[in-house]
């Protein structure tokens, strides 16, 4: 790993840099930090080196699949290394799958490892060419120097910092934590200086854990580059809801927007509100009928949240238009731009049951494959393995 980019020399882009800088911007990013640290990286030919961390908390659904594994995809297209950290310590301090390490671990390395493959090559990515880390082997492998680090990092950080950072947990700040929990955020730092990668990546609720990894850098003598996705929606948000979503939009208020974001993204503990990989046709059909779908609104919409982020990327890749059935009448309509079909759908043209009823098929499809294997092929252990350990979506 080479030092801080305060000390690089900028030299000219080249057409190869660029294309690398826009891989890593692609949509689902919403955020990098900072955008002038990786062009000076890319241009003086730092080594990339990415990392996305996971709990390990039960079934995959389209936000921890699909769409993170698209984003996977951008990097190890833009020639960067990747890696996923499979959690382990970390999901025993928050508490899932009922607190149990052997469970957790066995859950790690089994189901959760093989979605996530899955997942990856669903969207285009080569499983292959992505290392898979155990928490707990990790610490293993740095022994003192891990901890050295966690002290490092803890001794930089305000108890009342540690509390406020307790959202990246999925938890309210002021709730009731444990001790543990508040290692949490320095821990997770370390993995990042630990792991040695510049390029931590995360949805929007990892954003604080992120920000103190660049604070710290000169304990470590390189600035990582956090890159932060879009946060799926769950399909089953109210109109309360949305409403504190699009305030927190207008105002520029982050803590309400972190507050809003854990309630209302796609989350495994709220199964109807969840597209899971291996959901039969018959379940993502009902759960997008019910879904929230308000007319005329595409921002904070969890249908057309699901068709921009997943749906369309996808036919982006395949090179097929998107087709809308209207129920009613039986005309088809063929869209080759995201912007008009959102156009139609704010004017009223679209309504919301045929929305959802095309994006339901689009997902049956794309999903076929994640169903054959955990359904009726060699990942039915697993589905299995999962159901007598008792985990529940």
């Amino acid at each position: 790993m080479q030092g801080s980019s305060d000390s690089l020399k900028t030299k000219t882009m080249s057409p190869e840099s660029s294309s690398v800088i826009s891989l890593v911007k692609r949509a689902p990013t919403e955020e990098v930090l900072t955008e002038e640290r990786l062009r000076e990286y890319v241009e003086n030919g730092v080594k990339l080196r990415h990392y996305i961390g996971y709990e390990i908390s039960g079934f995959v659904h389209l936000g921890t699949g699909l769409l993170c594994m698209q984003k996977v995809a951008d990097f190890q297209q833009a020639g960067i290394e990747t890696n996923i950290f499979l959690a382990d310590y970390h999901s025993w301090i928050n508490k899932k799958l009922g607190g149990d390490l052997s469970t957790i671990r066995k859950v790690a390395v089994g189901y959760f490892k093989e979605a996530l493959r899955l997942s990856l090559k669903s969207v285009g990515g080569n499983p292959e060419r992505v290392n898979f880390i155990l928490g707990s082997k990790l610490y293993e492998k740095l022994g003192s120097e891990y901890l050295e680090y966690l002290i490092r990092i803890s001794m930089r950080m305000t108890l009342a910092r540690a509390r406020r950072s307790i959202t990246i947990l999925g938890r309210r700040q002021g709730e009731s934590v444990s001790f543990a929990q508040l290692l949490y955020v320095p821990m997770q730092v370390a993995d990042i200086y630990g792991l040695r990668v510049n390029l931590p990546h995360g949805g929007l609720d990892q954003r604080k854990a992120h920000v103190i990894a660049i604070e710290v850098w000169k304990e470590f003598g390189y600035k990582p580059i956090p890159v932060h996705h879009h946060l799926l929606l769950g399909t089953h948000i109210s109109d309360q809801q949305r409403a504190r979503m699009i305030k927190a939009k207008q105002t520029g208020d982050r803590e309400l927007f972190e507050e809003s974001v854990i309630e209302v993204k796609m989350s495994k503990s709220k199964p109807e509100s969840a597209i899971f990989i291996h959901d039969s046709p018959e379940e993502i059909r009902r759960k997008l009928r019910k879904a929230y779908c308000p007319p005329r609104e595409i921002e904070f919409n969890p249908i057309m949240d699901i068709n921009r982020y997943v749906v369309w990327p996808y036919l982006t890749r395949i090179n097929e238009e998107f087709e809308l059935v209207n129920l009613k009448t039986g005309e088809r309509r063929i869209y080759r731009e995201l912007s008009q079909l959102e156009k139609d759908y704010m004017e009223g043209k679209i309504h919301p049951l045929d929305l959802k009823n095309t994006v339901a098929e689009y997902l049956i499809r794309m999903l076929e494959p994640a169903r054959k294997f955990f359904i009726d092929g060699k990942g039915k252990k697993y589905l299995e393995e999962m159901r007598e350990l008792k985990v529940t979506r």
